[in-house]
């Protein structure tokens, strides 16, 4: 029998459509995945060269199949403090943070974007897992006045060196006085949005989220579009290299429900904040499991052989074994070539006893319908593996590369 190595993705009514779904096609989609439900544009047809576009200029991303999640009403502080491993009462109504949101056994169910837009009005821009079903559940024996819904709010990132300048254009100067991990309501044209500075990237960047997206996404996006056009702006998929190289987290890859937050490493830790008085779902098994110590820890590699892919291209259908002294160990969730350090690199997922610096493992990079191990040489590394101190996009957009008033706040969440 022949494999196909390249089989379509179907088209059809029943798959969830980004609202961005048809103007970002009309920019030459190559390939979708499926995402939130939802297809979602994974590149262009060169993700190597989406990726030095986003290095060196500005890119805009349809990443519509982020559902946001709205939790509003009397009682909603203290019920997504319930949901979340982070102490709320640290995020000011204007801020955003990175958090996770634990079950009952500490595993990792979702790690958005929290965005505090008033006092008792929450969105979690969400990855890939059905967390308002999760939420609607625990509102049910919560006892609490809360609201949860989907709202029709759709985002696009806008990201690269030259983001600033392109929002500049759209927005005007006050962009400038958006810090890292804050937000600020904007109309455009008669279109209400939200812009927060934040990314899936390691680079300075935006999100614009598009109230009414149903009506107004098609024309947002054709507004920035015209916008970017003094600056060279590329539409591109999300770029798994340059996450890679940040250590930023995929879920249903790196993270899932059978992932808890000390395992991940690389400071997540501090994202369970176990002191704070308020409880939250997962907090007596992750008091647990940070007593006793995880049993394996997600680590950087640099692996030998060929040059792999760009994680983004199909070229990992699965992941890769890890193996240290003929036993297997772990496993890779995430690989690519890094086209800056001209290495492959991943995470990977290994036993404690195998995740020190230096230590030297093997990577099967073999396809999995062959015959065999295919075993290359691997070392574990420090990660991430480019801007450990997130400088680049907490810098100053003003004047890149000079640290701002967010630069002292912590690497990945402020």
């Amino acid at each position: 029998m022949t494999v196909n190595p390249n089989p379509q993705v179907l088209l059809y009514p029943r798959i969830r459509k980004s609202p961005f779904f048809y103007a970002s096609r009309r920019h030459g989609v190559a390939m979708y995945s499926v995402y939130n439900h939802t297809y979602h544009p994974r590149h262009y047809g060169d993700p190597v060269a989406e990726y030095w576009a986003l290095l060196e200029g500005v890119t805009l991303w349809d990443v519509g199949v982020e559902r946001q999640i709205e939790i509003s009403g009397p009682d909603a502080f203290d019920f997504t403090n319930l949901l979340i491993t982070r102490d709320l009462s640290k995020c000011k109504v204007g801020q955003c943070k990175y958090v996770f949101l634990t079950d009952q056994h500490g595993g990792i169910l979702n790690d958005p974007i929290l965005l505090r837009l008033e006092e008792n009005r929450f969105w979690l821009s969400l990855a890939d897992s059905d967390i308002l079903l999760w939420a609607r559940g625990v509102a049910t024996h919560a006892g609490m006045d809360v609201r949860i819904e989907e709202i029709d709010v759709g985002p696009v990132q806008v990201q690269g060196p030259k983001s600033f300048a392109l929002m500049r254009d759209l927005l005007g100067d006050s962009v400038a006085d958006i810090r890292y991990y804050y937000l600020h309501d904007y109309t455009i044209d008669g279109i209400d949005v939200t812009v927060s500075r934040t990314g899936y990237t390691g680079e300075i960047g935006y999100e614009i989220y598009v109230h009414h997206a149903s009506r107004d996404a098609e024309r947002l996006w054709e507004l920035v579009w015209e916008a970017g056009r003094a600056h060279d702006l590329r539409v591109i998929g999300p770029c798994h290299m340059r996450r890679i190289e940040g250590g930023m987290l995929a879920h249903g890859a790196d993270i899932t429900i059978n992932t808890n937050p000390f395992e991940v490493g690389m400071g997540y830790d501090w994202m369970v904040d176990l002191d704070q008085e308020a409880d939250f779902i997962g907090k007596e098994a992750l008091r647990r499991i940070k007593a006793e110590g995880p049993h394996r820890k997600l680590v950087g590699l640099e692996i030998g052989g060929p040059e792999l892919g760009t994680y983004n291209d199909g070229s990992m259908i699965d992941v890769l074994p890890v193996h240290r002294d003929g036993t297997r160990i772990g496993e890779v969730t995430s690989a690519c070539r890094s086209p800056r350090l001209a290495k492959n690199i991943g995470l990977a997922m290994v036993s404690i006893e195998a995740a020190e610096v230096g230590t030297q493992l093997q990577v099967d990079i073999g396809a999995r319908d062959a015959s065999g191990t295919d075993l290359v040489d691997a070392v574990v590394v420090a990660k991430p593996f480019i801007d450990p101190a997130k400088d680049q996009p907490k810098g100053d957009v003003t004047a890149l590369g000079t640290p701002d008033a967010a630069a002292g706040e912590l690497a990945l969440g402020v």
